[in-house]
């Protein structure tokens, strides 16, 4: 059967797993599929990802691969057992030092890939996830932005394209704060044991739509020693999402305004979420951010500044301990 031959990736349009091998002269097996020179250089990489969005099932696929906006969550190569970052895994982090091109994929079923744009690696950390037969494990995150312009990306050019990217991208660096995420529970100071359940806990948490999620927060609030739990309008709300006080019985804090944002994500939440939601805070209400996915310490950092109103976080893990201590049953909320 002859192939299509292929010089130009567009993005939003399929492709056969046939016309991105001979394209991009990669393997066509495994969803990091470096293309390398005669000395082992590194040339490009096709990164292929099965999303949550695509509806497998955690059976079929253990990697809990998201987009959220642009940016991709990717999990590194390794179903079973902590993953290393090493081989495949390893070619990732090049990027930081060298603008080599990565083409995203998007796997639609049947041999085809939509091309989702070149990427742009942000952040790798280390978290921990339920392989396939429900085993704990350490594997590793990749955060990608996706660069869904320019929308024609001719393959004899992608070098040249994705330097330039970079470039623009990385006029204004992250700073080492800003690409290291905290270590999950133990930056909230809770134990470092992580339950299976838990685990399970959060990652249903994330498929919670976001107005049922802020419900399902106002539910945990009001276990937790709070009242007049409000949920603000979807429009106008200024990044606050809930209105809370605390319970006249807490002798220390009774009537304390509080408020909060929630973030269903996946990827790090990082210092200019906290400093825009502070900026969102009222002037006498206590600040509370909650997120299903992980912070960068920047994010920690800029929450504690001793020069400004604290900000409480909750993260995924914390907040699905949060969850079981309560008994609140999420089903109502799904």
């Amino acid at each position: 059967m002859a192939i299509n031959p292929v010089a130009v990736f567009r993005v939003g349009e399929l492709y056969t797993n046939d016309q991105i091998r001979f394209a991009l002269e990669v393997e066509n097996l495994g969803g990091i599929r470096p293309s390398v020179d005669a000395r082992r250089n590194l040339r490009h990489i096709a990164i292929m990802t099965a999303a949550e969005e695509s509806g497998r099932v955690m059976a079929e696929n253990p990697y809990h691969d998201r987009i959220e906006g642009d940016i991709l969550l990717y999990t590194a190569q390794g179903r079973e057992g902590d993953q290393q970052l090493a081989g495949r895994n390893k070619r990732l982090v090049e990027q930081y030092s060298n603008p080599l091109p990565f083409y995203g994929f998007m796997n639609t079923g049947h041999q085809t890939y939509r091309f989702l744009g070149l990427l742009e690696l942000l952040r790798h950390y280390r978290e921990t996830q339920a392989d396939r037969r429900g085993i704990l494990r350490q594997v590793w995150l990749f955060e990608f932005r996706i660069h869904a312009q320019p929308d024609v990306v001719p393959v004899d050019h992608a070098g040249a394209i994705s330097a330039t990217l970079l470039s623009e991208s990385r006029r204004n660096p992250l700073s080492e704060l800003e690409r290291e995420v905290a270590d999950g529970v133990q930056e909230a100071d809770q134990v470092a044991n992580i339950s299976l359940e838990a685990e399970i806990l959060r990652s249903r948490l994330i498929q919670i739509l976001p107005y049922r999620f802020e419900h399902l927060i106002k539910a945990l609030m009001e276990s937790s020693g709070f009242r007049d739990v409000t949920v603000t309008s979807a429009s106008g709300d200024g990044g606050i999402d809930l209105n809370a006080y605390v319970e006249d019985n807490n002798d220390f804090f009774a009537g304390t305004h509080v408020q909060t944002q929630v973030k269903r994500w996946r990827h790090a939440v990082g210092s200019v979420e906290i400093n825009n939601f502070r900026g969102a805070l009222s002037a006498s209400a206590k600040g509370i951010f909650i997120t299903t996915s992980h912070y960068t310490r920047a994010a920690i950092v800029e929450a504690r500044h001793s020069q400004k109103p604290s900000i409480t976080l909750i993260n995924g893990d914390r907040l699905s301990m949060i969850v079981q201590r309560t008994g609140l049953k999420i089903e109502t909320f799904m």
